[in-house]
């Protein structure tokens, strides 16, 4: 009877530590390459194309930071995000990388360099220098930190 009792014991622990911790809540990342995380960009900027902040703001994690190029404000909940961009698409930006470096490390990845905007309303260009910072969410590649500054000579 003894011998009964402490297998119950044993498995009633091991059951209570797999409901306790359970599986991961986030499966690793696919393979990811340099290719995979440059497309994040294209994606980012494909979503500036359609005009709409909510689709450009859907590619950042909910806790995430957003330090814009125009604009001295880091912007952290969606709300300011949205507030941003409805004023940054305005002109109908559309930007191309002139250099870059990725770096990958298991469930995240930076992707940092120089590009150009150029905005199809006014005829304006910007270079600037970005960062984004990226997580895997289990799902997808999402931006966590995003920084853009004019570049400071021109």
């Amino acid at each position: 009877m003894n011998a009964s009792f402490f297998r119950l014991d044993i498995i009633s622990s091991l059951l209570m530590t797999g409901c306790t911790t359970g599986p991961s809540s986030t499966k690793a990342p696919p393979k990811t390459t340099e290719a995979d995380i440059a497309a994040l960009f294209d994606r980012w900027n494909a979503s500036l194309e359609t005009g709409d902040p909510e689709k450009v703001v859907d590619n950042y994690a909910e806790a995430s930071i957003l330090l814009p190029t125009a604009s001295n404000k880091p912007r952290l909940t969606r709300a300011e995000k949205v507030d941003y961009f409805e004023h940054f698409l305005q002109d109908g930006p559309s930007g191309e990388i002139a250099l870059r470096r990725i770096d990958i490390d298991h469930n995240m990845a930076v992707d940092s360099g120089l590009y150009t905007f150029r905005f199809a309303n006014t005829g304006a260009e910007i270079e600037a220098r970005y960062s984004f910072t990226y997580r895997w969410d289990g799902n997808q590649w999402l931006i966590i930190s995003h920084h853009s500054s004019a570049m400071p000579e021109n």
